[in-house]
């Protein structure tokens, strides 16, 4: 059974950095071919796909996020985590880390709709954040 936790602060002071981590347990982040993500959701609003790193430790951008974000991980822990910079009142959300996958290529992964709650199989309970000061 593949467990994904989150982690990290529920009060972030705007224009600063938000740091989360997921600890995976279960599975490797280093197992092929499926893709780790960051989702989150603002309260009356949809869900957003933040970014994702693959197997390989390979990054992927939401790209109206991606001057701000950043994910990595860390394959003893296996945990990965999400850093939000310069955060603004409109980065309050429900933050999910969720595994999806498989997908054989990066193409293939590209293609994907990936704000699709479908395309993801194990999901984090999730974390609220609020951006206050």
């Amino acid at each position: 059974q593949v467990r994904l936790q989150e982690s990290g602060p529920g009060l972030v002071k705007p224009s600063q950095t938000l740091s989360l981590t997921c600890t995976v347990s279960g599975d490797s982040l280093a197992t092929r071919y499926y893709y780790y993500s960051w989702l989150r959701r603002p309260a009356g609003k949809g869900l957003e796909w933040m970014g994702a790193i693959d197997h390989k430790g390979g990054t992927y951008y939401n790209a109206s996020l991606r001057s701000r974000a950043s994910i990595s991980r860390d394959t003893y822990k296996n945990q990965f985590s999400l850093q939000l910079s310069s955060v603004t009142p409109e980065d309050t959300a429900d933050y999910v880390c969720a595994r999806g996958g498989p997908y054989y290529s990066d193409s293939e992964f590209q293609k994907v709709p990936h704000a699709k709650e479908i395309e993801y199989n194990y999901w984090g309970q999730g974390t609220q954040v609020t951006v206050s000061s």
